[in-house]
């Protein structure tokens, strides 16, 4: 009898394990096999408390426009911003609060706005009870100026880099890469927007007029538990795909409004979730036109139905209201959810155009002696890496002569589920996508960029030009795969 009952109780602890299994497998299958390849398990990502979602009310909440940080230089050609790294409390819903992070606030950071050719000078003040870092995504500076995990601020204490700006009008961003506590960091709040103006974006005839058709827009989400907390989860979903919560926020803010004139208006979007990848669109289907990509304008406007922009992507693209009515509704998507709703209003005066051209680029040409390097991204969770390895302080894993041009080859290789988007970003460089899987990039890929977007199974191939000496990251932008090891160094010498 006991040998009869100990094989029975044998038996069904492997059915209860093998069901077990398949229970929790099946929805990651099923994910996969619907060719989704990035971002989040549905069935397994974090959901916000019932309770707070029924708070939310479509058009309660206008859409909050970040400020203009002052520029306290006397100097013309000089300027000046102190940025405090602060704690806060944010009220995503209405009566109740959440501890958040912010720069200079309690959630968010307001716009750091420079010209090309200006002395930049910034004072960073960590008012935290941890260290943090202030990294420049997209800026061409020297290593020790990037603000990468080499340049921590303790707590207490500031950071006071210095450059000058050398490279096209556009919309890069700043955010914390603290090792370890990268994702964490920006969950909480910390982010902001950097912008960059030359002679080509002031003479060009496009929507400019900051925060009345020039609007900045910071896409996140958040999950929210029933007391109004946004606690940072490194559970099983968060740790293979990132954290990613079911509220969308905008500029801070959950499904705001924003009433529009009938004039062009020009948005600059920022994908500056931890790890979802959006694709934008309007809701009526209609068109609109891209402008610009990470590094500054493209060569011409593109026509697009729907826009993709993984984490640490940019894009400014001009949408025309003039065709609607007064009292038209429509939203932007993201994902298929309303994320931001649009009041057509008022007629309005446009003297703004969409012209035929916006600037010439200038190509970085492949040629005999262009240094081919190859990386290849693997995993999720704690087993990914980049070439077989994690992320090591001491380390370089690249050395690079400067001004020297150079060809990056990165794969994707997918695995048993299908694999998964991995947003690949570069510190301290604009660079220009040859090809995907031997291809022409499309029309709105052919600008400058510092993060790309490597499909599952995919080959991008990318050539980069190095004018800045360091140390310099390479990583996956889902913050929790930087996190988990996801990222190299190199560092560029004129030796």
């Amino acid at each position: 009898m006991n040998k009869k009952y100990n094989k029975w109780l044998l038996i069904s602890g492997v059915g209860i394990i093998v069901v077990s299994s398949i229970v929790l497998i099946n929805p990651i299958l099923n994910y996969f096999s619907k060719g989704n390849g990035s971002a989040m398990v549905e069935n397994m990502k974090s959901l916000t408390s019932n309770e707070l979602k029924s708070k939310v009310v479509e058009n309660s909440t206008k859409l909050p426009i970040p400020p203009l940080l002052e520029n306290k230089s006397s100097d013309i050609n000089t300027a000046d911003f102190t940025l405090n790294v602060q704690k806060g409390i944010t009220s995503f819903f209405p009566g109740v609060k959440t501890e958040t992070y912010g720069y200079n606030g309690n959630f968010l950071g307001p716009v750091i706005r420079v010209k090309r050719g200006e002395k930049v000078n910034i004072h960073v003040n960590n008012q935290l009870s941890e260290p943090t870092t202030v990294h420049w995504h997209g800026l061409e500076v020297n290593g020790e100026m990037d603000g990468g995990p080499h340049s921590p601020i303790m707590p207490g204490s500031q950071w006071n880099p210095s450059f000058t700006i050398n490279q096209p009008a556009s919309t890069l961003w700043y955010h914390p890469h603290q090792q370890g506590k990268t994702g964490e960091q920006v969950y909480k709040g910390l982010a902001g927007l950097f912008y960059i103006d030359d002679n080509i974006s002031e003479s060009l005839n496009i929507p400019k007029e900051y925060g009345i058709n020039d609007i900045p827009l910071i896409i996140q989400d958040r999950a929210f538990n029933r007391n109004g907390d946004m606690p940072y989860s490194t559970n099983m979903s968060s740790m293979m795909d990132g954290a990613i919560g079911d509220m969308v926020i905008v500029n801070g803010a959950i499904k705001p409004y924003l009433d529009v004139k009938k004039i062009k208006m020009r948005f600059r979007i920022v994908n500056g979730a931890n790890a979802k990848v959006y694709p934008i669109k309007l809701s009526n289907g209609e068109s609109f036109f891209q402008i610009a990509s990470d590094g500054g304008f493209l060569e011409a406007p593109v026509k697009l139905n729907k826009l993709i922009l993984g984490p640490g992507e940019r894009a400014e693209v001009i949408i025309d209201f003039s065709k609607y009515k007064k009292g038209d509704k429509l939203s932007l998507l993201g994902d298929g959810i309303g994320i931001l709703n649009f009041n057509v209003k008022e007629d309005g005066i446009d003297t703004t155009e969409i012209p035929t051209h916006l600037t010439d680029i200038n190509k970085i040409y492949e040629t005999a002696n262009s240094k081919i390097r190859r990386f290849q991204l693997e995993g999720m969770g704690n087993t990914v890496s980049i070439n077989g390895k994690k992320m090591k302080m001491g380390r370089i894993d690249e050395k690079i002569k400067l001004n020297d041009t150079e060809i990056w080859e990165i794969t994707n290789p997918s695995n048993m589920m299908g694999g998964m988007i991995h947003p690949f970003h570069i510190h301290g460089v604009q660079f220009q996508i040859l090809s995907r899987d031997g291809k022409e990039p499309s029309k709105d890929g052919r600008g400058f960029k510092d993060t790309v977007l490597i499909n599952p199974n995919e080959k991008v191939r990318i050539i980069i030009k190095f004018t800045h000496k360091g140390v310099f990251m390479y990583h996956c932008h889902i913050l929790e795969h930087e996190d988990q090891g996801m990222m190299g160094q190199f560092q560029v010498t004129d030796k």
